[in-house]
């Protein structure tokens, strides 16, 4: 499970266990206690999935939501929200603005677990599948085999995480920073210009003959997969 999940959580206790718990389950995990951060952060840090606390100290998790909806680049990111309110009017509220799914504190990780799965397999499959596919290009993650009409393409370890990453959203232009944050990390001396290095390369991998190709350049934007 390679998902990345922004948790938006105040309450440091319950941060620190969905963190632990959702690492141990193999996701990446960001993570804010503040609501004007989150915003911030989770169009740098490009998550999955967000688990979005409603009680905040400066924006509630309703208005968080409600922007993030309104935005072109994060709105099909779910959510789901976690909250004390539990009454049916408080989850009407919370579904009318666009949350994904809904849970009361205090909840059961195992459930939440569950749930987590079933969104991510529903709303983007190519994310927790063992096999990724946009048009004529397959991953298959279990084999780490990449392949093109079914023909087989041998791939460096960055080239093979930038594709895997890029395949999660096709069509959707990743900024070289954004690519940096997901496949490099916390390498700090890793210079933006490599990303453009191991594009080329990956391009040039892809692009078989005959085929149209598979990498997008956006000038001043950044890459995105798509034809």
């Amino acid at each position: 499970m390679n998902a990345h999940i922004f948790v938006v959580e105040d309450e440091k206790p319950i941060q620190e266990l969905l963190q632990y718990n959702l690492e141990k389950e193999g996701f990446k995990v960001s993570s804010s206690a503040n609501g004007e951060e989150a915003l911030e952060t989770i169009k740098e840090k490009v998550p999955d999935l967000i688990l979005l606390d409603w009680m905040l100290p400066d924006l509630s998790g309703i208005k968080i939501c409600r922007y993030l909806k309104q935005d072109k680049t994060v709105k099909n990111i779910p959510v789901i929200m976690l909250t004390a309110k539990g009454e049916e009017e408080d989850k009407i509220k919370g579904f009318n603005t666009g949350a994904e799914d809904y849970m009361t504190k205090p909840f059961s990780f195992p459930e939440l677990l569950v749930r987590i799965k079933s969104l991510l397999k529903r709303v983007k499959p190519n994310i927790v599948s063992d096999e990724a596919i946009y048009l004529d290009l397959k991953i298959d993650r279990v084999s780490m085999k990449v392949s093109r009409k079914e023909k087989e393409i041998n791939l460096g370890p960055k080239e093979y995480k930038l594709l895997n990453f890029l395949i999660k959203q096709p069509k959707r232009v990743y900024s070289r920073d954004q690519l940096l944050e997901q496949v490099w990390g916390d390498d700090i001396n890793v210079e933006s210009r490599t990303v453009d290095v191991h594009i080329t390369r990956l391009r040039q991998a892809i692009n078989i003959d005959g085929v149209k190709p598979l990498i997008r350049t956006v000038r001043s934007a950044g890459y995105s997969l798509e034809n």
